[in-house]
Formats: C-alpha cells, sequence, structure tokens
C-alpha cells in the first residue's frame, strides 16, 4: 500500500482541462492533507483530513473524516452476502470520460456481486426484509430494525450502487436498468432466506419490489409499501433526482474533482438534498456524514447514481402502470398495506386513498413524516410494521 502526502501550500494535482476545477480553499496555511493509493501506482486518491479542517477543497461543505465515524461502526455491524451472477466480459471497469482505470471500489467481483446487509433479531422468527428508497441507504432503518427484532428476524440491505454494496461501473457487469434491479434482488432474496419473508420497501424502489412479487407471491407473508409511486403523476422523478441522470451536467458533478481515476461529487448534493428536499427531515451532522461517504470516497457512487436516474427516469411510467395493475389484479393475493407520510413534497396524496379503497389494500396515515418515512418517524413506522406482522397471515 502506498501512501503519499500532500500540503495545502503544494500545488494540487492536474485537472483535464474540460473539468472545472472546483475552489480550493485552504482553512490555514500547511494544512497536511493525505494521499491514499491501494497500490504502488498513483492510480486513485482518497482524501482525508479530520473533520475539524474539512478535506481541503470546497465540495460545497463535503468533508471525509479520518476520525471513527457512525458509518465505521455501521458498517461494523453487518456482513456481505454474494448474490446474482456477474455479468460482462470480466474486464476491468475504465471511467467513461477518459478511459482511465477505475479504482477497486468500482470494480465487481469476478462471480457474484457483493451485498451489504445488517440482520438482527432470531433467525427462528418469521423475516423481514427492509428494502431502501432512491438514493438512500440500508442505514435509514437504522432505528427501525432494533425495535423490529425483538419478535421478528430483520434484514436490511444496500441495493447495488448504493452504500456499501458494489458499486459496478455501468457497462461492467450492472447496467443498472429496472429489470436487472428486479432480477437481482430474486437472487439475493433467494440467498437471505429459504422460508417465507416479509418485504418492506420505501419510495422508488417500490415498482421494482413488486414486479418481482408478482411471480413470487408463494414466497410472501406481507407487502408493506412506504411512500410508493402509486399514481400517473407519481411516475415523473422530482427535479431534485432527475438532474442526476444529466451526466457530468446534473448537480452531483458539480465542482467534479477528478485525480487520476478518483472522482469526488458533491455529496450535498447526492445525499443531504435528497433528503431534506422531500419531506420535514432535519439531518444531523453526524447522520449525514453516513449518507455523504460513498461519494466522498469513491468516484464509483456518482457513475452508479447517474446511470439508475437516467433507467427511472427511462422507465418508471411503465413501472408504475405495471405496479398498479399487478397490486389491483384478482390474481394478487399477497396481503398489502401502503403507510404514507403525508408531509412527502415529492409524491403527492392526490389519488393514493382512492387506489386503497379500489384495490382493497389497508392505508396507513402517517401525518408527520415526510417522503422518507423511515427517517421522520422511525419509532411509529416500526410499531406500525410490528402491528401488521403480529396479525396472523391469510391462508
Amino acid at each position: 500500500m502506498a501512501l503519499c502526502f500532500f500540503s495545502a501550500s503544494l500545488p494540487l494535482p492536474k485537472r483535464h482541462p474540460l473539468i472545472s476545477t472546483p475552489q480550493y480553499i485552504p482553512r490555514k496555511r500547511n494544512l497536511p492533507l493525505i494521499c491514499r493509493s491501494n497500490s504502488d501506482s498513483d492510480e486513485d486518491y482518497l482524501l482525508d483530513a479530520p473533520v475539524s479542517i474539512g478535506d481541503g477543497f470546497s465540495f460545497s461543505g463535503g468533508k471525509y473524516s479520518d476520525e471513527p465515524s457512525p458509518a465505521d461502526e455501521w458498517f461494523k455491524q453487518g456482513k456481505i452476502v454474494k448474490a446474482h451472477p456477474v455479468g460482462g466480459t470480466g474486464e476491468k471497469a475504465k471511467d467513461p470520460i477518459f478511459g482511465l482505470a477505475m479504482a477497486g471500489s468500482s470494480q465487481a467481483s469476478t462471480d457474484l456481486f457483493r451485498w451489504f446487509c445488517v440482520e438482527s433479531g432470531n433467525p427462528a422468527n418469521q423475516s423481514v426484509i427492509l428494502i431502501h428508497g432512491f438514493p438512500s441507504q440500508a442505514y435509514s432503518y437504522r432505528k427501525v430494525l432494533p425495535i423490529l427484532s425483538k419478535n421478528n428476524h430483520v434484514i436490511a440491505f444496500d441495493w447495488l450502487g448504493f452504500g456499501f454494496s458494489d458499486k459496478p461501473q455501468p457497462k461492467y457487469g450492472f447496467d443498472y436498468t429496472l429489470k436487472e434491479f428486479v432480477d437481482s434482488l430474486d437472487s439475493l432474496i433467494d440467498e437471505l432466506s429459504k422460508d417465507k419473508v416479509t418485504l418492506v420497501v420505501q419510495g422508488y424502489f417500490s415498482p421494482v419490489v413488486v414486479k418481482y412479487a408478482k411471480d413470487h407471491q408463494a414466497k410472501l407473508n406481507n407487502l408493506i409499501l412506504l411512500n410508493p409511486p402509486l399514481t400517473v403523476k407519481h411516475a415523473n422523478l422530482p427535479s431534485t433526482l432527475a438532474i442526476f441522470s444529466n451526466f457530468l451536467l446534473g448537480e452531483i458533478f458539480s465542482q467534479a474533482l477528478i485525480t487520476k481515476s478518483h472522482i469526488n461529487q458533491d455529496p450535498l448534493r447526492a445525499s443531504d438534498k435528497a433528503l431534506t428536499s422531500c419531506g420535514p427531515y432535519q439531518i444531523k451532522e453526524e447522520i449525514a456524514m453516513v449518507y455523504r461517504r460513498p461519494y466522498l470516497t469513491s468516484g464509483s457512487s456518482g457513475f452508479a447514481l447517474n446511470a439508475i436516474s437516467r433507467s427511472m427516469k427511462k422507465e418508471l411510467k411503465g413501472y408504475v402502470e405495471d405496479m398498479r395493475r399487478i397490486l389491483g389484479d384478482e390474481t394478487w393475493k399477497v396481503r398489502t398495506s401502503i403507510c404514507w407520510g403525508e408531509r412527502d413534497r415529492w409524491l403527492s396524496f392526490e389519488g393514493v386513498e382512492d387506489f386503497c379503497r379500489e384495490s382493497n389494500h389497508q392505508l396507513i396515515k402517517v401525518p408527520m413524516a415526510g417522503h422518507h418515512v423511515q427517517e421522520d418517524c422511525s419509532e411509529e413506522i416500526a410499531n406500525i410494521i410490528a402491528r401488521i406482522l403480529s396479525k396472523p397471515t391469510p391462508i
């Protein structure tokens, strides 16, 4: 492992002329910045600095800490589960701008994708799988897990492209299409549980989960949807998310810094804004650091977010239509509950009540929650889910 050291008084690494140079703001003179390389070559860099001084670059305020962080503690609670075959030729991923070799975090494993999962509770109890929305992480369920795990076996995972799971470069084994997410979910659930499960899914990944569930109804005890896109109007991504689909022009790449093959994005646009613009959630700094971390440590996170945003813009309408048809069809036999945070700024409540009534699905309103229900009202939503699970499943 090679280590190299920068000082704020030294010249910065070269940047490509087509990429705008981020404003470099030294907090004070001669502040050391550590540049780590995971090999003897200088193919990639991770910029570190104490929280007190930031990383030496503006990044709209993003910081990467060398102090113990909640992200480290969260990672220690989890494990890596391998599921779903890696496609493609097996060629090492290169960035789509200059064709430079991407860092290790952008490379998929050679056989099966690596998923980060956090598991809690007695495996002998009924299994509940908590599925985060777009863009988010399993970390959003951190306060829900301990409540549900008292009487259940609970698993939360990061989707491919998010959190601590694999973030393969598009075109190198995973292209982030919605069909690929459906197929990979099938593989993962088979790996996580051989018995019947309850699926809880939040937000824009709900249509993907419903698509999976359509052909696996016998596998499910319950389906619980948290603020899913249910109406025709919901099929359009809010501007906060749609902007990520504009490669290099999107705000995730504003002030992009490229150091060899390592790309850092603006973490506030990719994480903080996505969490706080859709409801009343007020994010604390130590929590924000967990959500920012992928965008501060690897360019692969930005490329993945760009790819899934493009897929969502292209395919979401059809998937929402399919979800409405599946949940309203007489062949749908899974007990389904829809929990709705009424302060959602992205998805209007208009039409949700009508849909639930017509399809005969339970609607539970959460007045003080926004789009990310599990963040706004963790304890309340955990208790709602627990009550649903405590009722006997219809035969």
